[in-house]
């Protein structure tokens, strides 16, 4: 028997593979594949002259473009627009998914990350450790931080460091901007730029890439048709569970917004008043008091607000909802326990129900775009 010929040398790659517990990747959707840069100034460095803040953007459009708004994804803390590509376990994520319903995507690093350079000694850089990623993403069942962590289920494999998926996920995270003023006026900038050149589209931002998603669209609504926004930072005002204290001063952002009345100081302009949970495991929620300022550029605006069922969102995420309601929001809660689809975490859309909730998304777009 010839070992040597290529048919036993492709046979015994395969056996190799599965054995070594390598994740076997999905076919990804075809598509025509380009990526450049938007938001970017030249300034003065110790080395000369450098551009900083550039935002890199890769598009993808499918072969049968079929929709009239492409999407624009902004990502959450640490993460890349790998995100949104195949999962840690080697399945088809929500591009191939969103490709396949004929929409062009625009998938987004943030300025400052990844393939987005980083100025050397601009602002702190941070990064996540593996047992914050495990308590609060793949293994949040057993950390147990908050009530509804017990019901996470849906994490592919066992989500702890030397398990091929969690090996996967964990290498993909990476430094992230400590300053969240210098962070937020980036991304922001750099997404206006990015609609100003291909027009009108819909956001999809996910966690910390939330408040942006507000920001953009606040600065330029005609070209913002929609934003889903999974599981958006917050609640207003204040951290909770992953942070504490004081936070997002403007109630969903943290750089100014625009409000009617107009909001000079926010400390002042902004009153306040804290509404008890009216059910369990739920958290107290910080409205404006009555009668609230609305969030006028973004009234005109569908909102879809995602929250899953274990993810430590769905202590607070209702509080969210009820903010931008009260300030004028057409926003609709997909909480997604409510529609049948149980034990997701905060990366919802890399578990192994992704496609059923991705599916539910796209019916809200096709309704209210």
């Amino acid at each position: 028997m010839n070992f040597s010929s290529p048919f036993w040398r492709v046979l015994l790659l395969i056996v190799f593979l599965l054995w070594s517990g390598t994740p076997c990747h999905a076919a990804e959707t075809f598509a025509s594949r380009s990526y450049f840069y938007v938001g970017g100034h030249y300034e003065n460095a110790t080395n000369g002259e450098v551009m900083v803040d550039q935002m890199y953007v890769e598009k993808l459009v499918p072969i049968h473009p079929t929709q009239k708004y492409p999407l624009f994804f902004i990502t959450g803390a640490a993460q890349t627009a790998t995100n949104w590509l195949n999962t840690p376990d080697g399945r088809q994520g929500w591009a191939s998914y969103f490709l396949d319903q004929g929409y062009t995507l625009y998938l987004t690093d943030q300025p400052q990350r990844g393939r987005s350079p980083w100025l050397p000694g601009d602002g702190t850089l941070s990064n996540y450790n593996v047992s914050f990623v495990q308590n609060y993403f793949t293994t949040i069942q057993v950390a147990k931080l908050w009530p509804q962590a017990s019901l996470h289920t849906q994490w592919p494999g066992t989500g702890q460091p030397y398990d091929p998926t969690f090996d996967t996920f964990y290498a993909s995270q990476l430094q992230q901007q400590s300053n969240l003023t210098l962070t937020t006026t980036n991304n922001i900038h750099a997404g206006i730029s990015l609609l100003k050149l291909i027009g009108s589209a819909i956001l999809i931002t996910h966690s910390h890439g939330g408040p942006y998603g507000w920001g953009i669209a606040d600065a330029v609504p005609s070209l913002v048709k929609g934003i889903i926004a999974i599981e958006p930072e917050g609640p207003p005002f204040m951290g909770m569970i992953v942070a504490s204290g004081k936070a997002r001063p403007y109630g969903v952002t943290t750089l100014p917004i625009t409000y009617d009345p107009p909001v000079t100081d926010p400390v002042v302009d902004l009153a306040q008043e804290t509404v008890k949970s009216m059910r369990e495991n739920l958290s107290d929620c910080i409205q404006q008091q009555e009668p609230a300022r609305k969030l006028v550029n973004l009234i005109d605006i569908p909102v879809l607000v995602v929250t899953s069922e274990a993810s430590y969102h769905a202590v607070y995420d209702y509080c969210t909802v009820e903010y931008l309601r009260q300030a004028g929001v057409e926003v609709e809660w997909l909480n997604l326990p409510a529609a049948g689809i149980h034990g997701n975490a905060h990366f919802s859309f890399m578990e192994l129900n992704n496609m059923e909730i991705v599916s539910l998304i796209e019916d809200w777009t096709w309704k209210h775009i």
